[in-house]
């Protein structure tokens, strides 16, 4: 073996994205590199008949059986290629060997393994010993044991509640709870400071893993004209390998036969994942421990936010039952449903030429339905859900603060560091105005301007797309109306039982709803390609600016790719309409859709319930039903081959990747649901049970596809939900307009009150007391058959018998008056109470939660006396250990000088 310098190039001939580059060793000093040439047979991590595996199925050891394996790469050999490119294959080698290379020389050991079951798969087992670990946990500011938490929870008073928490609660006995310590950031200076009772467990599995995969991303394998590439994950990009991740401690449905192994994953199937624990809470530490705070930060949201959703089902639920209650009482559904009111109204065309009069009574059905939406719990429903969203998400602050500091997350963005796509583009050289110290950075300000700009436009060009699909769907929904017009049966007498439940705007309706749903799965597919494309040419420096990133352009998407239906129906569809004299036409040509004579509410209703339906099904075969029958393909060929017993690294390959994204999609799919159940929530009281459910479900579902079907994700750290809490805020506070304005707008609540209290009594009514009756013939406008223009006659074909006026839903004086068709008294009522309402409503509402802001406290005076307890020890025992010592050696040195001092005086004796 020869000795290398600190930076050796070996140049090659080679090519990397289209151009040569150098392959890069380095020596740290720890270990001597060999020849590229004979790396392979001289590396003890390459032997040539490549050990084989110890017959230990679950073993998670080198072949020593004392090394901890804390991360596996996988390649294919490619000298046992079936098709054996020479020239592509050589290069990947020698990038695989510098890479290795580079990483003993980093500190780590490795081991390689052929598969049992396909002898062109290697397995490299990656080790950090206990220097390496405790380089890089000082490195990377990990937090570790100072010494046990001398802060006792406070016990419940209540022995009831006790008893309760404890059956949903996981038995302690199966998985105990994990004993809380006071951290600090590791120094190796101070290890003596640090409560290190063995050595072997002072890193857990996960922060292994996760020093690990931080060498991993750093060590360089070539450099392209004064560029590095580095990364193992431009490697499995590449193909270089064809995957990387740490290994599960065992299989999930039972105990390892290792004493040593604490068969964490088996523990979360069974208490967490499983059907049979569904009723129970989820385990959270031990998730944190497994998976790393990030995973452990979302299920702790997502289970928070389902409890909270409880509170507002039952309250949901309880308006829902009001309005079916009571919708036998809705005397304006007894008019449009009564033979000698609504049976004898001749309602005019809603289309030129080929819709037909029609009688009112055909919308019995949907103005039976729309009494249970459309009522006075309808309104008091909307407001309780604007103060619950402020609840849900002040709570959500305390119980976030909790969790950052019992998972020492407080201070994390101290430990940020720039991502490696990040400092591989670091090229332009600049003075930091700061340290006034060169500094490298991607690009210059101009450059990073241009970027910004480009991506705003990309992003902004997707947004017209999804309003070019919206405006086909309004077109669809104009030409359809039309053709279920004319093709339904003209006899239409209210009781023929299709038509009694199948109206034109119904089937249009639902038609367009399935296939706006289906445009926006398909849009979503797209653009979730592209949103990463652009991501990743913005280049932000770290990980989590490239998520917030990400996040902000996928929500706005989203946003707009599901919500714009809604806004349509519920804000535009019907208010335009002009009157069937004077119709106003869309693009020119399209007549403006008009509501059902109840309104859009029950069409808003039924949208929302498609999407959301839609979406949950979808998601649900997406995320499990495809790994599972992959991972049972994967199984079909793999047993039919082999009758060897596979080991851990081995089983956990054929495990399917979750990916980088895989809880960005987790966290966007709930925060669309949390959209729908507040923003919409006044057409459909039902949304939060049909959200309880689904998380419900989906909690556990995540659950066991995590444990189940993908390989174990790299632990990673997050101090909080990111972009996601924002976002929601912003959700929140729109959500009391929408409500306000679906309420005052969308549906008929405004105009019923306005007829109660004015005008069904004098001057303008003719009732003697308030009263419903005759709301529908006074809210239904007078139009005279002959003013019709010609191109705006209904269908001539028609057993209606003769008749010279019929009627449509608007506020307007009646033909022969001084102002026909103008808009009369009772409209202007109308918009002013509607203004008035939702001025009121949003102003009471945002009083409230303001006033619930500022009353609960983001972090609990609790957790904030635990905080300043554990900044007081942390001080104490290092800072104040670390004068001790220089005390005591100053003391020592003081006494030798002393002693020195005393010989040199000393009379020299002859």
């Amino acid at each position: 073996m020869k000795k290398m310098s600190r930076n050796v190039l070996l140049q090659m001939e080679e090519e990397d994205d289209d151009d040569d580059g150098d392959i890069v060793l380095e020596n740290l000093g720890q270990t001597i590199v060999p020849d590229l040439g004979s790396l392979e047979s001289q590396h003890d991590f390459r032997t040539p008949e490549f050990e084989e595996f110890n017959g230990k199925p679950d073993s998670l050891f080198f072949n020593d059986g004392q090394r901890r394996i804390d991360f596996v790469l996988v390649y294919e050999d490619e000298s046992r290629k079936e098709t054996n490119k020479k020239g592509t294959n050589e290069k990947q080698r020698r990038k695989r060997q510098a890479y290795e290379s580079n990483l003993i020389c980093h500190g780590l050991q490795l081991e390689a393994t052929r598969s049992v079951l396909d002898d062109k798969l290697v397995f490299v087992k990656v080790h950090a010993p206990w220097e390496v670990l405790c380089t890089y946990a000082e490195i990377m500011h990990i937090k570790l044991p100072l010494k046990p938490n001398d802060l006792k929870n406070r016990s419940s008073a209540f022995g009831t509640l006790n008893w309760f928490t404890k059956v949903l609660s996981v038995d302690e006995s199966i998985i105990k709870p994990e004993q809380e310590f006071f951290t600090a950031p590791f120094e190796k200076n101070r290890m003596n400071d640090f409560y290190i009772v063995d050595r072997d467990a002072f890193f857990n599995p996960a922060t292994r893993s996760r020093i690990v995969y931080f060498i991993l991303s750093r060590v360089k394998y070539q450099v392209i004209n004064n560029v590095s590439k580095f990364g193992i994950n431009r490697l499995v990009n590449s193909g270089i390998y064809k995957a990387a991740f740490p290994l599960h401690d065992c299989k999930f449905r039972r105990q390892s036969e290792d004493p040593s192994c604490p068969n964490e994953r088996y523990l979360l199937y069974r208490e967490w994942a499983h059907p049979r624990s569904i009723y129970k809470k989820q385990p959270l530490d031990l998730i944190r421990k497994y998976y790393g705070e990030k995973i452990g930060i979302y299920f702790a949201w997502l289970g928070y936010y389902t409890q909270m959703l409880l509170l507002a089902a039952v309250v949901g639920v309880a308006c829902f039952l009001y309005g079916y209650l009571n919708q036998d009482n809705c005397t304006w559904s007894k008019e449009v449903c009564h033979p000698d009111i609504g049976g004898k109204i001749i309602m005019c065309p809603q289309c030129d030429r080929l819709c037909p009069f029609w009688k009112l009574n055909i919308t019995c059905e949907s103005s039976k339905k729309l009494c249970i939406f459309d009522s006075f719990g309808t309104l008091v429903f909307a407001v309780f859900m604007g103060v619950w969203v402020t609840l849900f998400l002040e709570f959500w602050k305390r119980r976030q603060a909790e969790l950052e500091y019992e998972w020492d997350t407080v201070e994390l963005q101290q430990e940020e560091q720039a991502r490696p796509e990040y400092e591989a583009r670091c090229t332009h050289i600049v003075i930091n105005e700061i340290t006034q110290e060169e500094e490298r950075i991607p690009f210059t300000a101009w450059g990073k301007c241009i970027r910004i700009t480009l991506c705003a436009s990309a992003v902004f060009f997707w947004i017209l797309l999804i309003i070019a699909s919206v405006i086909g769907i309004i077109v669809y929904r104009l030409s359809v109306f039309i053709v279920f017009s004319a093709k339904l049966p003209k006899n239409i007498n209210g009781t023929d039982p299709i038509q009694k439940y199948l109206t034109p705007q119904t089937a249009t309706s639902i038609t367009a709803s399935i296939i706006s749903f289906i445009i926006i799965m398909i849009l979503n597919t797209i653009y979730e390609k592209v949103a990463i494309m652009i991501t990743n040419f913005e280049l932000p420096r770290t990980q989590t600016d490239y998520e917030n990133s990400l996040t902000m352009k996928m929500f706005l998407f989203q946003f707009v790719n599901y919500y714009s239906s809604c806004f349509y129906i519920a804000f535009f569809k019907g208010k335009f309409v002009g009157y069937p004299g004077d119709p106003v036409y869309w693009l020119g040509k399209y007549r403006n859709e008009e509501c059902d004579p109840g309104g859009c509410l029950l069409e808003l209703t039924t949208q929302l319930t498609i999407i959301m339906g839609g979406k949950a099904i979808w998601n649900n075969i997406q995320e499990v039903l495809l790994p599972w029958i992959m991972n049972l393909i994967g199984r079909f060929h793999r047993v039919s081959g082999s009758e060897k017993i596979t080991p851990r690294w081995e089983q956990d390959y054929h495990l399917q990747p979750m990916g980088k994204l895989g809880l960005f999609y987790e966290y966007l799919e709930m925060i669309i649901q949390f959209g729908f159940v507040t923003l919409f929530v006044a057409s459909f009281p039902l949304a939060p049970l049909l959200a309880l459910v689904n998380n419900i479900l989906e909690i556990r579902v995540d659950a066991w596809k995590l444990t189940t079907q993908f390989r174990r994700l790299v632990p990673e750290k997050a101090q909080d939900i990111g972009a996601w809490q924002p976002i929601m805020q912003g959700i929140a506070i729109l959500a009391v307009v929408t409500n306000a304005m679906i309420i005052a707008f969308t549906s008929d609540m405004i105009p019923r009150l306005v007829y109660y209290w004015s005008f069904s009594v004098p001057p303008y009514g003719d009732h003697t007391s308030y009263t419903m009756e005759g709301y529908i013939n006074n809210t239904l406008s007078i139009f005279k058959v002959a003013d019709f223009k010609n191109k705006s006659k209904g269908n001539p074909y028609s057993d209606l018998g003769n008749h010279t006026t019929c009627r449509y839903r608007d506020f307007r004086y009646p033909p022969g008056h001084p102002q026909e068709y103008k808009h009369n008294i009772y409209y202007w009522h109308v918009i002013a109470a509607k203004l008035a309402f939702i001025i009121v409503m949003e102003h009471l509402i945002y009083s409230v939660k303001f006033f619930i802001s500022y009353a609960i406290p983001d972090v609990s005076k609790r957790t904030k006396s635990k905080i300043q307890r554990e900044k007081y020890l942390t001080q104490k025992l290092l800072h104040e250990n670390h004068l001790k010592d220089m005390t005591k050696n100053m003391g020592v040195i003081a006494e030798r000088m002393i002693e020195a001092v005393d010989n040199n005086l000393r009379p020299k004796s002859e």
